[in-house]
């Protein structure tokens, strides 16, 4: 059955990922573009959360350090960009998240964050890993787009291995030929048979990867697809990039969740997370006793 596998239970700041709570939602745009944005779209996206009653993690980044062209906006660095998330994490009460790239950045991301993030393409970054989880804050390791689903538990291993439990695993599509990904749904149980919570990014697995030339192109258009089967299948928390005009966003803006389109989204994966529970819950109440 679909829940009948239970992760362990992670806590990042007062939100709790995995075993059998409902998923959690990680989610803010792709990178902080100024002063003023994230707090209007922590505020958004806090709003239709709570309407709903998905825990929520608010999501940006300081660096996009692994941008296709070298003249791409980046962000507002390392300084500047923690001091954004460190008011956003006091005027709305929410936890935040963000990349670390390098082992100097973990540290004061560490004392900022709630939830410090490995990108995909470093996940087999040992070092990273120890230093990430050594401030004693949850981390969410992206799977690399190169690795099979039973791989990830190895980086996971590594992350523990330094006493910190709360660490999560994040499906992010695999490499499927020249500027595409794919999601294999195989994927999802044997990465949460092994009790490590389980996130899906569905925007960044809609992703085209350099698809656009000088940058990444994407397909939108399928987020309410991949992230209903993403719950039908019993993720432990959802990641979007989610933005109010995503045409006009400094990155991702082709595979980010469009704000106007948050609230129906999420409340049909809400519904199906309902509708999946009281399927397995009654079949749990039908087997017959061993």
């Amino acid at each position: 059955m679909l829940r009948s596998i239970r992760t362990k239970t992670v806590r990042v700041g007062p939100v709790e990922i995995g075993g059998a709570r409902p998923f959690a939602l990680i989610a803010g745009p792709c990178v902080i573009e100024n002063d003023e944005h994230p707090f209007f779209m922590a505020e958004k996206i806090q709003a239709i959360t709570r309407e709903l009653g998905v825990p929520y993690i608010f999501k940006a980044s300081f660096d996009k350090a692994n941008r296709t062209a070298g003249d791409s906006f980046r962000g507002p660095g390392l300084e500047g960009g923690l001091a954004i998330l460190e008011k956003v994490r006091e005027r709305f009460e929410v936890p935040v998240t963000t990349d670390v790239h390098e082992l100097n950045q973990a540290e004061p991301v560490g004392a900022v964050v709630d939830l410090l993030q490995i990108p995909a393409f470093l996940c087999r970054q040992t070092d990273l890993l120890l230093r990430a989880a050594e401030t004693g804050k949850a981390v969410n390791i992206k799977k690399g787009q190169f690795l099979a689903p039973w791989d990830i538990e190895h980086a996971a291993e590594k992350a523990r291995s330094t006493g910190n439990p709360n660490i999560l695993i994040t499906e992010r599509g695999t490499t499927f030929g020249y500027n595409n990904l794919v999601v294999d749904m195989r994927g999802f149980p044997i990465m949460r048979e092994t009790g490590t919570p389980l996130v899906f990014d569905v925007t960044h697995s809609l992703q085209l990867p350099g698809g656009a030339g000088k940058s990444s192109g994407g397909q939108s258009r399928y987020i309410r697809e991949l992230a209903s089967a993403g719950v039908a299948c019993g993720v432990d928390a959802l990641f979007m990039e989610v933005h109010d005009d995503p045409e006009n966003a400094a990155s991702d803006g082709p595979n980010a969740c469009p704000l106007s389109e948050l609230p129906a989204i999420l409340g049909r994966l809400v519904a199906i997370e309902r509708a999946v529970r009281e399927m397995d819950e009654a079949g749990e109440s039908e087997a017959p006793a061993s």
